[in-house]
């Protein structure tokens, strides 16, 4: 899959990236805003965006709702540092596929890059 990386820790992106790409996806893109984001997204047409929470200017929430504007089929996994009911509903509801948790697994970045493969299939 093409995948959008969106983290404000440059750290973590490498991270991501390279746990992604071990595992055959191309990362197409990098953002540590959410303005980088959308300004990326329509350019890039990933097929999926990490989409940290926690951003700089916008929240991943806010973030993941301007996405929706350019393109309302947008497959978001989340990735948070700290998992609360609260937002997991609220990305949920704005059409998040999955989400993951800090310090990345790579088994379980693996299965939500699957379960957004199938979102909608």
């Amino acid at each position: 899959m093409r995948v959008l990386i969106v983290d404000d820790a440059l750290f973590m992106r490498k991270v991501l990236r390279s746990i992604l790409e071990d595992q055959g996806h191309e990362v197409v893109g990098e953002a540590g805003s959410s303005k980088e984001a959308v300004a990326q997204y329509p350019l890039l047409k990933p097929d999926v965006v990490t989409l940290d929470f926690t951003l700089p200017d916008l929240d991943g929430l806010k973030t993941l709702r301007l996405l929706r504007g350019y393109d309302p089929g947008v497959k978001a996994i989340m990735i948070t540092a700290m998992s609360q009911g609260w937002m997991v509903k609220e990305a949920r509801s704005l059409g998040a596929v999955d989400f993951i948790v800090k310090p990345f697994d790579p088994e379980r970045v693996r299965l939500a890059l699957v379960r957004a493969q199938g979102d909608g299939q």
